[in-house]
């Protein structure tokens, strides 16, 4: 254990199999339109995607890891609470994007991603 890690830190619970544990964005909410407009978070839209962060992976998670960004659909979800946190648990496939900044100019990857 590293100095700078802090058992406080780490959650309580283990993600078993495909589980991806994530923090939504709390930047969800109202935005502003390219034009500047002001738009509620009430507004009735498309249906929209929200970003998060993964928190925690089960052992057969290849595309993902703690730390990414990852892209998916906020009413195909089930909310827990850990430690008084809100947290989303999603299967990988439900997953739909990944931020790029860990892939661009990476040593170690393959190309090949499903």
């Amino acid at each position: 254990m590293s100095a700078k890690t802090h058992h406080d830190d780490k959650l309580p619970i283990r993600m078993l199999h495909d589980r991806v544990l994530v923090r939504q964005d709390t930047s969800e909410g109202e935005r502003r339109s390219g034009g500047g407009i002001l738009i509620p978070a009430t507004a009735a839209v498309g249906r929209r995607l929200a970003w998060a962060e993964v928190v925690a992976v089960g052992q057969n998670v290849r595309t993902v890891e703690p730390g990414d960004r990852v892209l998916y659909d906020p009413e195909d979800r089930a909310e827990v609470e850990v430690r008084g946190v809100a947290y989303v648990l999603m299967r990988e496939r439900d997953l739909h994007a990944v931020a790029a900044d860990r892939f661009e100019g990476s040593e170690d990857t393959t190309g090949l991603y499903l």
